[in-house]
């Protein structure tokens, strides 16, 4: 109750201060759930709003986080050759991934929230819940190495453009997420595309290239690390090693099929996540821990990750039998090990705002993102992963899927009437 009271002391005057109060409305909804409830025995009566949902989803992304975090380190001392084991070097390798992925977490908030609570204090309503998924999913859909201003750039382009123009949360068409990464994807294509990218710390993949190791590795990590004895950070002793090239399963399944994949990984390497690739999407294992989450607790649906599961499965099938190229000879169920498809399944195609709404709608929309997107991943050169582009072309279809399949139904009712 003190900090119920200390939380009624400080409430600015919405009237004077609205960007300030927005702001302190959204703090306060987030450490308390709404006293507003249902009322007559015919409804649930609970705590569960909006901003509550959408915090199941987060918690679903904590692992891929962890993760994520620490893989971050391990490829930048892989392409040094040190510290080859997973769990050598973790204090290095664990201080690197967060040095480079706080300012992605934190610089993707600060923009996204700061927009959201401008246009709620324009509007005059409470903040909108709906970027704290956003804002969660963005930096792990990134490359470790983004330069900041054009993740600002790309983050106030999808919540504007995509979002805020739409009426926000609950009125856009297209996954804000999404629209985020595209937007770097199209305006600044080095940024994100090509082998260099996924690996962080270098200027260069070049043989030789020393470490670009800043303040923080230097100076207060290496200072921390003095103290504990153990060892620091030195980009004297931190290069790229000969025949180090940095390239994903999926660059090297383009180019050489699945033999050229397992060359350089082993499957299960693959599963586990110990390769470059973005942030969040590289362990398979902790991905899907994150949708079984989702799962038990009824936020995402089941009907989208299944029928996804299946066009992306059956498409890959249609390939092998094809054949015309090694991509298209990677064994179909191998297409899973490879790329961001469970990262797109659970945490993508599910977002109820951007899917669709009736149950048989879900099972059409699921399969086509599968479908079209497996389609796009092995077929065209241009684009290294497929789910991005079906996943916001399904979402532009999606109210149309809805609308063919309600005008079925009521159809089917006219008859039996």
């Amino acid at each position: 109750m003190a900090l119920l009271d200390f939380f009624k002391k400080i409430e600015p005057d919405k009237k004077k201060s609205p960007v300030l109060h927005t702001l302190y409305d959204a703090v306060f909804t987030f450490a308390y759930a709404p006293d507003q409830t249902t009322s007559g025995g015919v409804h649930i009566r609970d705590g569960m709003d909006l901003k509550r949902t959408m915090i199941h989803v987060v918690i679903a992304m904590q692992l891929c986080y962890l993760f994520g975090t620490y893989n971050i380190g391990h490829q930048h001392f892989t392409a040094a050759g040190q510290y080859l084991g997973f769990l050598e070097g973790f204090h290095l390798k664990l201080a690197h991934g967060l040095i480079k992925l706080l300012p992605l977490f934190i610089w993707t908030n600060v923009i996204g929230l700061g927009i959201e609570i401008y246009f709620a204090a324009k509007k005059g309503h409470a903040v909108e819940e709906g970027f704290l998924v956003s804002g969660a999913l963005i930096p792990l859909i990134m490359p470790p190495d983004l330069p900041i201003w054009i993740l600002c750039v790309s983050v106030a382009f999808a919540v504007i453009i995509g979002k805020e123009a739409f009426g926000g949360t609950g009125m856009n068409i297209w996954n804000v997420a999404l629209l985020a990464r595209v937007f770097v994807f199209f305006a600044y294509p080095t940024t994100i595309s090509g082998d260099q990218v996924w690996v962080s710390g270098y200027e260069s993949l070049a043989s030789g290239t020393m470490a670009d190791y800043g303040f923080f590795h230097n100076g207060l990590c290496n200072t921390l690390f003095g103290w504990m004895g153990v060892d620091q950070f030195n980009s004297a002793t931190t290069a790229v090693v000969d025949g180090y090239s940095g390239a994903t399963p999926l660059a090297l399944a383009y180019a050489g099929g699945w033999e050229a994949v397992t060359e350089q990984f082993t499957p299960a390497q693959m599963w586990w996540g110990t390769i470059p690739g973005s942030i969040g999407e590289t362990s398979k294992i902790f991905v899907l821990l994150g949708a079984f989450f989702l799962l038990i607790t009824r936020i995402a649906s089941w009907r989208i990750m299944l029928s996804m599961t299946i066009g992306a499965a059956f498409m890959a099938m249609l390939l092998n039998v094809w054949g015309a190229t090694p991509f298209m000879d990677v064994p179909w169920y191998y297409q899973f090990w490879m790329g961001s498809f469970f990262f797109a399944m659970a945490f993508m195609a599910t977002d109820p705002v951007t899917a669709t709404a009736t149950n048989t709608g879900k099972w059409i929309y699921g399969f086509l993102i599968g479908f079209i997107g497996m389609i796009v991943r092995v077929m065209n050169p241009a684009y290294p992963e497929g789910w991005m582009l079906s996943i916001l072309f399904l979402n532009t279809f999606s109210a149309l899927i809805d609308h063919y399949v309600i005008e079925g139904n009521m159809k089917k009712r006219l008859k039996s009437a």
